[in-house]
């Protein structure tokens, strides 16, 4: 039994007793220092964390340039961890992934080859990636072999590991930092490189600059993903302080998916935000009905065209408003709060822009001073072997016979000192010399050599002694770096202030999302074309009223068909193929009713999905009790029974004959007359009283008489309050190529064109002249008529009228189509 002393203690042992408080106090204080200055926060000077440093360090330790191929991630790893990194496998690779991340990084560091994580995943394991060193490290790392900063032991005091890298690009300011520390934490966005690299050289003229001079150079941060900073009041209170905040917003365009569908198109989201979260975020709003008005999501984001989130809209919904909602409650709005905390001579500090360029503009005097120091010594030294070789080779027998003639080397070495007075290296090099250097063409070397080294020496001792030298040398090589790896900005700048996020409202009404029912006109242009004027409110001024009644005239101006609704109405589109397509207005391109511009509407086929074959030739107002008058090529006419119109997407009007097709539609009270034009220059006109109203199985009845070869090009209706209807028809030839032959064109009253009986032939509407032998346009209606090109652009017509078989007037151009004037009040 061991023998204890009289406290019951054994032999050779000895218990302390100590304060807890103090013990835990002490320890944690070990441990948050080891934290602070060895993992978590950056230098200010290199805008690195020791782990990243060790690894820029080692890779270029084992030549893993840019120029070299990429060797195992795993590898790159194991040799950090066993020489210089003290910590798990996991941490180190971590780093690296992030260093080669190009949506992390605004100029990424390592040259990453493999799966690299994405916004959404993160990467493959380090034995299935490879690295090397990307460009923009070489300038990091240049220049460690000249004794331009201080290495230091590693963790095992075997080797040595620069507490600090030459840094030749500002990279905390360009790539950011963060990073979790005891009872502190650093938060910092990327910058532009152009931008920092002007700042840093503005200061470095101007050691004086103020904050505002520099933010002429840095206006904001400059972020991988682009994107766009929503009010740069937090950016000016982080620049001055080290500590603020900003909104960075996705980069958005609301395009037409479709003719009759909307989309809200996502090609750069916020910092660090992946589209998988975004579309997450968006179905979890959705279901909790906090997002109204998406109709679905869809990812088309690929390595060619990069990110393209695409967000359809359910029709009736204004997409500015559902776009506000999603900045409200999805990651396509998202706040970054800096906080400027990095390592400042071995202790932490908040700093602003002017302190972290400051510390930055410093090191790299620094690094070029020290730079300069070693390469003017390492030059001097040169220049003393050169001279001494130059000394022995002028007498280059007399140097042989002392070397032959001494017992060793050390008294060949005293001797030619004594000699030839040589320092004691000159004396070495000489002895060590090969005999090949020894000829005519070798002092000539040494000579240009010796003249070169001079003026190096000059040019680094003017260089040192001057401070405003050494500024500029340092001002140049920030000037290369930035042209060398320096992009365009990626992230715009808004003053505008972002709306606050949440807010009494946790979630809009989906009514409020919705495009209003309110009353418009809905036009149809001869071209095609369909566009909505939405009409102001009944109490409006005695001149918006005016300009609704006689809108400015512009291409596009003549309009086939109209009628008035509401946006969110239901209104029928009837085909050549006699049938009727519901659609809404709603979603219709909208133009203010002071100057309707009907090339600014969309393409009714396209917009209804029609095939080639099908055409639009009215618009139809389901809530009238007006009947609809169809008329067809055959000479088919047919009024249909108003209401109650099928609640089917599309349905047809009418039952049309083997080559039959609808040429013309419109509302025919019974006191109104219904007009067909022929090919062959025959107007029918006769009251629509004489055709009974029909149901929509109906194939209606014999309405003109045809003669034989000739079809109906023209049908419509003219009320009896109509202001002086007219006639137009333009004459051509069928012989002739379509669209070459502008024809003749005649204007005539309708009022000269007797009423007939239905089902006859009518009377002549134009006399046809040589060479001319069919009606290729025709048109009824209120004056004025006006005429458009294929394109859209006016056509003159004449300005008188001529009697009703009349052979008309030549045209100065060829004339497409015919309609009337587009008035918002009838």
């Amino acid at each position: 039994m061991a023998r204890t002393d009289t406290v019951g203690v054994p032999d050779g042992e000895r218990i302390e007793d100590v304060d807890l408080s103090e013990e835990m106090q002490g320890s944690f204080l070990e441990y948050a220092y080891s934290v602070i200055y060895s993992r978590a926060l950056p230098d200010a000077r290199d805008g690195l964390k020791p782990v990243q440093r060790r690894i820029l360090y080692q890779m270029a330790e084992m030549g893993l340039r840019p120029d070299r191929g990429h060797v195992k991630s795993a590898r790159v790893t194991g040799e950090v961890m066993g020489k210089l990194h003290p910590h798990g496998d996991g941490a180190i690779y971590d780093a690296l992934v992030r260093m080669a991340q190009d949506f992390t990084m605004r100029v990424p560091l390592i040259d990453g080859h493999g799966n690299f994580g994405s916004l959404d995943d993160g990467p493959a394991a380090a034995r299935y990636t490879e690295a090397r060193l990307a460009e923009p490290s070489m300038a990091m790392t240049e220049g460690l072999g000249e004794d331009v900063v201080d290495f230091v032991p590693n963790y095992d005091n075997q080797l040595m590991q620069p507490g600090v890298l030459p840094a030749a690009i500002p990279n905390l300011l360009v790539n950011g930092a963060s990073g979790i520390a005891v009872g502190m934490a650093t938060n910092m966005p990327p910058h532009n490189l152009g931008e920092v690299v002007e700042a840093a050289k503005h200061l470095l003229q101007h050691p004086d600059a103020t904050l505002e001079e520099l933010m002429e150079f840095i206006p904001g941060p400059d972020l991988p993903s682009g994107g766009t900073i929503v009010g740069l009041s937090g950016v000016r209170d982080a620049y001055a302080s080290g500590r603020g905040s900003f909104r960075t917003r996705a980069k958005t365009s609301i395009e037409s998916l479709t003719p009759r569908k909307t989309g809200i198109i996502v090609t750069e989201l916020p910092y660090l935000v992946g589209p998988e979260r975004v579309i997450e975020k968006i179905k979890d709003g959705v279901q909790a009905k906090k997002l109204a008005g998406i109709a679905d999501v869809t990812d088309l984001t690929d390595r060619n065209h990069g990110l393209r989130l695409v967000i359809g809209i359910k029709s009736g919904f204004n997409p500015s408003a559902v776009l506000e909602q999603l900045y409200r409650h999805t990651p396509l709005e998202e706040g970054f709060g800096i906080n400027n905390v990095a390592l400042v001579d071995g202790s932490p500090r908040t700093l602003g822009l002017r302190d972290l360029l400051d510390v930055y503009v410093r090191h790299r005097l620094d690094v070029v001073t020290r730079r300069s120091r070693y390469r003017l010594a390492r030059r001097r030294e040169r220049l003393h072997l050169v001279e001494g070789l130059l000394i022995a080779i002028l007498d280059i027998d007399e140097v042989i016979d002392v070397i032959r003639s001494s017992d060793d080397a050390d008294a060949a070495r005293g001797r030619l000192q004594q000699v030839f007075d040589l320092s004691e290296v000159q004396a070495e090099y000489i002895l060590e010399l090969r005999l090949r250097r020894l000829t005519k063409f070798s002092r000539i070397e040494l000579e240009s050599e010796r003249d070169a080294l001079q003026a190096e020496i000059a040019a680094l001792e003017a260089l040192l002694a001057s401070d405003a030298s050494l500024r500029h040398q340092v001002a140049v090589e920030l000037s290369d770096v930035a042209e060398r790896f320096g992009t365009p900005r990626r992230t715009l700048l808004t003053e505008a202030d972002a709306p606050v996020r949440g807010g009494r409202k946790a979630a809009a009404d989906p009514a409020d999302l919705q495009i209003a029912d309110a009353p418009c006109r809905l036009l149809l242009s001869t071209t095609g074309r369909l566009v909505r004027v939405d009409l102001p409110p009944q109490d409006d001024s005695v001149e918006q009223s005016r300009a609704v009644r006689a809108p400015r005239r512009t291409k596009h101006d003549a309009v086939r068909s109209s009628v008035l609704a509401s946006t969110r109405a239901s209104v029928g589109a009837l085909t050549s193929a006699g049938r009727v397509v519901r659609f809404s207005p709603v979603d219709v391109p909208a133009v203010p009713p002071a100057a309707v511009r009907l090339d600014a509407g969309v393409r009714a086929v396209e917009y209804l999905g029609l095939t080639s074959a099908e055409t639009v030739v009215a618009l139809v107002e389901f809530t009238t009790e007006t009947p609809l008058a169809i008329g067809t090529a055959q000479g088919v006419v047919k009024r249909v029974v108003p209401g109650p119109w099928p609640d089917k997407p599309d349905f047809p009007v009418v039952s049309l004959k083997a080559g039959d097709h609808v040429v013309g539609a419109a509302p025919a009270r019974d006191d109104t007359d219904l007009i067909f034009v022929a090919s062959n220059a025959q107007l029918l006109r006769f009251p629509a009283s004489a055709v009974r109203p029909q149901g929509l199985p109906a194939g209606g009845m014999s309405g003109m008489s045809l003669a034989g070869g000739a079809s109906v090009i023209w049908f419509g209706a003219v009320a009896p309050d109509a202001d002086e209807p007219i006639v137009v028809t333009v004459s051509s030839s069928s012989s002739t190529l379509a669209g070459t032959d502008p024809g003749r064109a005649k204007l005539s009253a309708l009022a000269e064109f007797p009423r007939k009986g239905r089902a006859t032939q009518g009377v002549r509407a134009h006399a046809f002249l040589k060479g001319e032998d069919t009606i290729a346009l025709a048109w009824v209606g209120g004056a004025p008529a006006h005429a458009v090109g294929s394109e859209g652009s006016p056509r003159t017509l004449p300005d008188w009228l001529s009697k009703r078989d009349g052979s008309g007037s030549p045209l100065e151009a060829v004339v497409a189509s015919i309609g009337s004037a587009p008035r918002l009040d009838a």
